[in-house]
């Protein structure tokens, strides 16, 4: 059975994806998203194998890789969603930092954490290309944020932007000594 154009909207909405980010998923460009969503360009057999791949809620043997390299990295590093900023797993030595237990942080957004700096950059992201793929690393000079639960210092941090199994953009966060 061949798949519609609103089933594709409503798991590309579902992930809260953007049509730029689908179309870089399946090398096509926005455009061609919004035709095959409102159903003006059928989908190939191609296009339909990649979406299920892109839209299958699994994880991979590289996701796991990933969680165990960045949990024992030497360095301070977390690594977060792209999107949401929620934490999907961090160093030990970024952890020790932290004043709340990592069971506390897991899973949830830290955008509420972060520095002026922090949320200044982040608010330029889209005028840069970030999110469209333009640029995939970013190195900011960050300010202390005072904050007591999860304090951050002074000084640069390189954020680097991936992809995860499900399609999804992540991004690691590394503090540079």
């Amino acid at each position: 059975m061949p798949i519609s154009g609103s089933a594709i909207r409503r798991m590309r909405q579902l992930r809260k994806m953007k049509q730029e980010h689908l179309a870089e998923l399946l090398g096509v460009n926005q455009a061609t998203v919004s035709r095959l969503e409102r159903g003006i360009l059928p989908v190939t057999v191609a296009q339909a194998t990649r979406l299920e791949s892109i839209f299958t809620n699994k994880s991979s043997s590289a996701d796991a890789a990933l969680k165990r390299l960045v949990e024992h990295s030497r360095s301070k590093v977390h690594l977060i969603c792209d999107r949401t900023h929620r934490l999907l797993a961090a160093s030990s030595v970024r952890q020790s930092e932290w004043r709340l237990p990592l069971s506390d942080l897991m899973d949830r957004s830290l955008l509420s954490y972060a520095s002026q700096e922090i949320v200044k950059t982040e608010g330029e992201l889209a005028g840069l290309g970030w999110h469209e793929g333009q640029m995939n690393s970013l190195t900011l000079e960050t300010g202390a944020n005072d904050n007591p639960h999860l304090p951050i210092v002074a000084g640069q941090v390189l954020w680097e932007r991936i992809f995860l199994a499900d399609g999804s953009a992540a991004r690691l966060v590394t503090t540079l000594d």
